[in-house]
């Protein structure tokens, strides 16, 4: 039976009709508007995402889907939706003052934002192989030219390009795993082939190679897009090329939008072939977690510190894949939200450093002694730095506290001494910051940085959310564990 429009039911998809419509309008601003006026497109853009917000909220609690199941609203798509929308707002408040520093205010920058924004969406929001590979590709296309966004600085071209040649590369695998999939099972809807497994290994034995060269794929395509180790290549070139809000942004929403989409794939579709892919993801946890730290270690720059330092905590949050269960699943969702707030918030202060001329990543040169003179930006960044590596009383601790609890209780004792040891390398380079900014004389004399307000709101906000989460975890957990699928 043919779908009409009178089969839809567009509630499902307001959040995203939101994006788009308010995307699409950015666009045409950035036509006509004048020069001096185009900084209210930064305006427009986290309008569109409080009121997309709402939607979201509107439907949480609530069970429904579209379009014949491909799009679809459960608690674990708004959770997700949720985290998204606000790892948005938050990069569009960084950019208001970044794009106005750089004077590249454009219209068409907080349009790609919204185009990816709906991308991660619509990745968390079905049950469909097909319209998870779409929304991937919107959240690429629009991340690729935002890595370029100066275009005059080679380093953001170079970003780029290397972002689009390992982009289009990982999209072979993906499709052709999707394509694998369905030749083997003949449906990529994630619930059918969730039933259909167990049927196919008694009635299509021939088909069982289609069905894991599928799987495998599908594991190196989303490995790619998760940036975890060895298909980690693009990640630290892309995050010092890129605009310093863009490199917030691919750290925070794109990522936990990959893994949306790998949770439902892996714990949900596939979970009964959980035998024959643990040893995979046990193997991409310890190499991201360690390979990650290791070259953490070396790291002068803050943006390609905090690049490896995100291909690390990729291999803390693959430990959940391992252990399996819902409490390695709410963990899961716990860990990307304080991720998201610890990312953003250090990104903030990297863009409050910085100026026209320089981009404020040089750990020797300008954070020597910055934590005396920015007493505000030194003390926050000592709360992103010590929540990112794990230390009580921030919500950090907690986040991985919670993620390899539920590996112990699942048996595997060894990944989380392994993940342990890892945790107490990477305590070395993220404090080198905090002994930089508080203890170590200035090469030159710095002066207080201006905050813009916009800025401040980001930092004041993302450090006051996980030191509030690492205190009364309570409320956010609850969230988590009633948003498992």
């Amino acid at each position: 039976m043919d779908l009409s429009l009178m089969d839809i039911n567009w509630r499902v998809i307001l959040p995203e009709i939101t994006l788009a419509v308010f995307g699409f309008v950015l666009l045409l601003l950035e036509a006509f508007l004048p020069k001096d006026k185009k900084r209210i497109t930064g305006h427009i853009a986290w309008i569109g995402i409080v009121l997309s917000f709402l939607f979201c909220l509107n439907l949480y609690g609530t069970q429904l889907s579209s379009f014949k199941g491909m799009a679809l609203s459960d608690n674990f798509a708004i959770f997700f939706s949720f985290l998204f929308l606000i790892s948005s707002f938050f990069v569009i408040l960084q950019s208001l003052s970044f794009l106005k520093r750089e004077e590249q205010v454009r219209g068409d920058y907080y349009a790609l934002i919204l185009f990816a924004t709906l991308g991660m969406i619509l990745m968390a929001s079905t049950l469909d192989l097909v319209v998870i590979f779409l929304g991937l590709e919107i959240v690429s296309i629009s991340l690729y030219i935002l890595s370029g966004f100066r275009k005059k600085d080679l380093k953001s071209n170079e970003a780029s390009l290397k972002f689009f040649l390992m982009g289009a590369f990982a999209t072979g695998f993906l499709v052709y795993g999707i394509a694998l999939i369905y030749g083997s099972l003949g449906t990529t809807n994630l619930e059918k082939i969730f039933i259909l497994i167990p049927l196919t290994e008694t009635t299509l034995p021939g088909k069982d190679f289609l069905l894991y060269a599928g799987i495998g794929l599908l594991i190196v395509g989303f490995g790619f897009k998760i940036a975890s180790v060895p298909f980690h290549m693009w990640m630290p070139d892309v995050f010092e090329g890129a605009p310093a809000p863009i490199a917030a942004f691919i750290s925070a929403g794109p990522k936990s939008a990959g893994f949306a989409a790998l949770l439902r794939i892996f714990l949900l579709a596939f979970s009964s072939f959980k035998p024959d892919w643990i040893l995979i993801f046990w193997i991409l946890s310890v190499l991201s977690m360690t390979t990650g730290n290791l070259l953490a270690l070396w790291q002068t720059n803050l943006k390609r510190l905090l690049a490896y330092s995100s291909i690390a905590h990729v291999g803390y949050i693959l430990i959940a894949f391992v252990a399996g269960g819902n409490s390695a699943i709410s963990g899961v969702l716990f860990y990307l939200s304080i991720y998201i707030l610890m990312n953003l918030g250090a990104f903030a202060i990297i863009i409050s450093m910085g100026s026209k001329d320089r981009e404020g990543t040089d750990l020797f040169k300008e954070y020597a002694g910055a934590g005396l003179k920015n007493p505000f930006l030194g003390v926050f960044m000592a709360i992103f730095m010590l929540s990112l590596s794990g230390f009580p009383p921030t919500a950090g601790f907690l986040a991985k506290f919670y993620i390899f609890s539920s590996a112990v209780k699942s048996g595997y004792l060894g990944l989380v001494i392994i993940a342990v040891i890892n945790s107490m390398i990477s305590v070395y380079y993220y404090l080198r910051v905090i002994v930089y900014m508080f203890m170590k004389p200035a090469e030159e004399d710095i002066k207080p940085v201006s905050i813009p307000f916009s800025l401040g709101l980001v930092i004041l906000v993302t450090g006051i959310g996980i030191l509030a989460f690492g205190i009364l975890p309570q409320p956010l957990l609850d969230l988590a564990y009633n948003s498992i699928f």
